[in-house]
């Protein structure tokens, strides 16, 4: 694994952790491909999930994100060539400086708490059993952040909110602006989406 420099990881920690979660957008971008990727770096916007690029990639289009002082987390299952382990999210960690990492697995979200990144817990609710499986995890490993998906129309996370005490992102199937306003008022802090016209970029 390469080595960084410390006054690289100076650079690419452009925000203290407590200022990176105040500026948290109510919509935060989830990028895909390099059109939106240019849309939202010039753009007002502060933070971004980068998903579905090349692992060769993303080093220069952190080092792009951060030169323009945006907040980066990668959804660390949907890069391609990025193990979804420990050491996928050790080298997202130590030689890229990501910002946050999103994932479903609990090694990976407890790597983020000893590394004082922020780590983002997914809930995929497939069904009663893989809400039930999901809940007895989060239990133990406690997570600061929750994403909750796909988007159900209902106040599941206030639900979610009595018995796991974090701070919860919705994404998956939202295609409206009163489908985030919906999820904002349930008990989100924030809307992940590729949806580029409910960014809200002018």
């Amino acid at each position: 694994m390469a080595l960084i420099l410390k006054s690289s990881i100076k650079y690419f920690n452009c925000y203290p952790r407590e200022e990176k979660i105040a500026l948290f957008n109510k919509t935060i971008p989830a990028i895909s491909d390099f059109k939106d990727f240019e849309k939202f770096i010039s753009s007002n916007l502060k933070v971004c999930v980068l998903l579905n690029f090349r692992l060769a990639q993303l080093t220069n289009l952190v080092k792009k994100l951060k030169a323009a002082k945006k907040i980066v987390f990668i959804h660390a299952e949907l890069i391609k060539g990025l193990a979804n382990d420990e050491d996928g999210a050790l080298y997202l960690i130590q030689d890229l400086a990501v910002d946050g990492i999103i994932s479903s697995k609990s090694r990976v979200i407890e790597l983020c708490k000893k590394r004082n990144v922020v780590g983002v817990y997914r809930f995929f609710l497939k069904d009663t059993l893989s809400l039930n499986q999901s809940l007895a995890i989060a239990k133990m490993i406690k997570p600061e952040y929750i994403e909750v998906l796909p988007f159900q129309g209902s106040s599941i996370i206030k639900k979610l909110k009595k018995i796991i005490p974090a701070k919860y992102l919705a994404g998956g199937l939202i295609a409206t602006d009163k489908d985030v306003e919906f999820c904002l008022n349930n008990g989100a802090v924030a809307v992940t989406t590729s949806q580029v016209e409910l960014w809200h970029l002018e």
